[in-house]
């Protein structure tokens, strides 16, 4: 299966993200929008991974998450990746990333162990929108640069869930797995 471990984004924050959705799509930049039940932030992407290899994962998280208790997380900022000069994808950030940061870091070294790669420089993000083109581009940063510190909301991270992931012609289809409560 495809998988990956994300941290839902509270629902009740959903409505502040779609109103950054739509301030970003009166660019009429080539834009494809993440649906309000897709809203995550990705912490480890796997890829296709065996059954085995899903089962050595949650024991890694049982065992990990047992020495964190629940954080907040500041919902703040946007941002760009690669690069403003070539934009592929859209987030929005946490304005104090260092406990969200620490949690990964902790767990990717678990995750290295079994033959993942280890992220380089990670940086906590909530994908929101793709790029799927350079119409607009300069009035698609212009709205970038204005939302660089908005504000969505506060959130507890209370809980990290495995993700399988399907790839259909119409987006993806994300299932949980199995969910860790912190």
């Amino acid at each position: 299966m495809r998988a990956f471990i994300a941290v839902d984004v509270d629902s009740r924050l959903s409505y502040k993200i779609q109103k950054i959705q739509k301030e970003l799509k009166k660019t009429r930049a080539p834009l494809k929008m993440v649906e309000p039940e897709n809203l995550h932030f990705t912490f480890k992407f796997f890829g296709e991974i065996s059954s085995s290899h899903a089962d050595q994962i949650i024991s890694i998280m049982q065992e990990k998450l047992e020495k964190y208790q629940s954080f907040p997380l500041h919902i703040k900022g946007t941002g760009v990746f690669p690069k403003m000069d070539y934009m592929r994808v859209i987030w929005l950030g946490i304005e104090d990333p260092s406990q969200f940061s620490e949690l990964q870091k902790d767990l990717d070294q678990e995750f290295a162990k079994m033959g993942f790669k280890k992220e380089k420089s990670y940086i906590p993000h909530l994908t929101i929108a793709r790029v799927k083109g350079p119409q607009n581009r300069e009035l698609l940063k212009e709205k970038i640069m204005e939302l660089e510190s908005v504000e969505i909301s506060e959130m507890t991270l209370e809980k990290l869930v495995l993700k399988k992931s399907e790839l259909t012609p119409v987006g993806p289809i994300y299932t949980d797995v199995k969910e860790f409560f912190i």
